[in-house]
C-alpha cells in the first residue's frame, strides 16, 4: 500500500517538512545560547585583560591600549558584519518558510473547499437527476395507463361495433329469407303459407282447421300419408290441379326419387323444367331427362289470379320393381 496515496497525505507530508525545516532554524538562531568564554570551575587562573602578555609585574587594572589592538578591531567588524548577513539570510529563510506554510495552507483550504464544492454539486447533481427520473418514470406509467385505456376502450368500441354488425346480418339474412319466402309463396299461389288468413275448414274432426298436408291435393279424400294426387307422382303448385299427369318413361336400370323444379303460367302449361333439385336421391342422367320430359308434358288448371310465372315441383319415384 503507498504511503502518499492521496492528494491530502502529499500535502500533509509537505507542510510537516516545512514545518520540521523551520522549528530547525529557530533552534539554531534563537536556542543555543552559550557563554564565551564558559565558566570554568576548580582551576585559578591569573588576572589578565589579554590573551597574551610578557614580564614579571602584576597589574591590577587593564592595559592601556596600543597600536596593534587596532586589528583587532579590524578582525571583530567582519564577524559582526558575518552574523548580522547570516541573521538576515535566517529571517529570509523563516519569512519565506512561513510564507510557502501559509500558501500551502491557503492551498489545502481551497483545495478542500473546491472537493466540498465539487461534492455538494455532485449530491445536487444527483437529487436532479433522481428527481428528474422520477418525473419521467410518472409520465411513462401515465402514457401507458392512457394507452391501455384507449386501446381497452376501442376493444369495447370494437365488440360492440361487430355484435351491432352480427346483429344487423341476422336482420338483413332474416328479411331476405322472409322476402324469399313470400316471393316464392306468391310464385306459388300460397304453397306453404301459414299466415292464416284462408276463410272455412276442411276435415273429419270436430275441431275448426284444414287438415291434410300442405304437399298435397285439395280434391283428394284421404287425410294420411306423404301428401301427393296418388297417381305415381306428386304434383305441388299450392290450390292448382294436375289435369294430365304424363308417366316418364323408364329405360334404364336405375330407381329413385327425382324432383323437378317447374314453371307453370296462367293457362296452366309448364315453361319450364329443372330436374334433379334439392330431395333427388338418384341424379342418373336417364332419370333427369325422362323426368324433365314428363314434367314439360304436364298441363295444369287455368287460373287467372295465378302469377304469370308460378313456381312448383314434380316428384317422380322410379322402382325397378314396376
Amino acid at each position: 500500500m503507498a504511503v502518499l496515496d492521496t492528494s491530502y497525505k502529499r500535502k500533509s507530508a509537505v507542510l510537516t517538512s516545512v514545518i520540521g525545516v523551520i522549528i530547525i532554524l529557530l533552534l539554531f538562531v534563537f536556542g543555543l545560547t552559550y557563554l564565551d568564554p564558559p565558566e570554568e570551575y576548580g582551576i585559578a587562573v591569573n588576572f589578565g585583560t589579554t590573551d597574551f602578555g610578557s614580564g614579571n609585574q602584576q597589574p591590577t587594572e587593564a592595559l592601556k591600549p596600543e597600536a596593534q589592538s587596532e586589528p583587532e578591531t579590524e578582525v571583530e567588524e567582519p564577524v559582526v558584519e558575518e552574523v548580522e548577513a547570516i541573521e538576515e539570510v535566517v529571517q529570509e529563510e523563516v519569512s519565506e518558510a512561513a510564507s510557502a506554510v501559509e500558501e500551502a495552507s491557503e492551498e489545502v483550504i481551497t483545495q478542500v473547499n473546491e472537493e466540498a464544492i465539487a461534492i455538494k454539486k455532485k449530491e445536487e447533481a444527483i437529487k436532479r437527476a433522481e428527481a428528474d427520473a422520477k418525473v419521467k418514470a410518472k409520465a411513462e406509467a401515465d402514457r401507458i395507463a392512457e394507452a391501455k385505456r384507449k386501446a381497452e376502450a376501442e376493444k369495447k368500441a370494437e365488440i360492440e361495433r361487430k355484435k351491432i354488425a352480427e346483429q344487423q346480418r341476422i336482420e338483413k339474412e332474416r328479411q331476405e329469407k322472409e322476402a324469399k319466402r313470400k316471393n316464392l309463396d306468391a310464385l306459388m299461389g300460397g304453397f306453404g303459407n301459414n299466415d292464416g288468413k284462408a276463410d272455412g275448414g276442411e276435415g273429419d274432426d270436430n275441431q275448426a282447421g284444414d287438415k291434410g298436408k300442405v304437399t298435397g291435393d285439395p280434391n283428394a279424400s284421404g287425410y294420411y300419408g306423404i301428401g301427393g294426387d296418388g297417381s305415381g307422382g306428386n304434383y305441388r303448385l299450392g290450390n292448382r290441379k294436375a289435369l294430365n299427369r304424363p308417366k316418364p318413361e323408364y329405360d334404364c336400370n336405375e330407381e329413385g326419387k327425382v324432383v323437378v323444379s317447374i314453371s307453370v303460367d296462367q293457362s296452366g302449361r309448364v315453361i319450364s323444367a329443372e330436374p334433379g333439385i334439392k330431395g333427388t336421391t338418384n341424379s342418373a342422367t336417364c332419370l333427369l331427362d325422362r323426368a324433365k320430359e314428363a314434367a314439360l308434358k304436364t298441363k295444369f288448371n287455368a287460373d287467372s289470379n295465378a302469377p304469370e310465372k308460378q313456381i312448383g315441383a314434380i316428384i317422380y319415384n322410379f322402382s325397378l320393381s314396376e
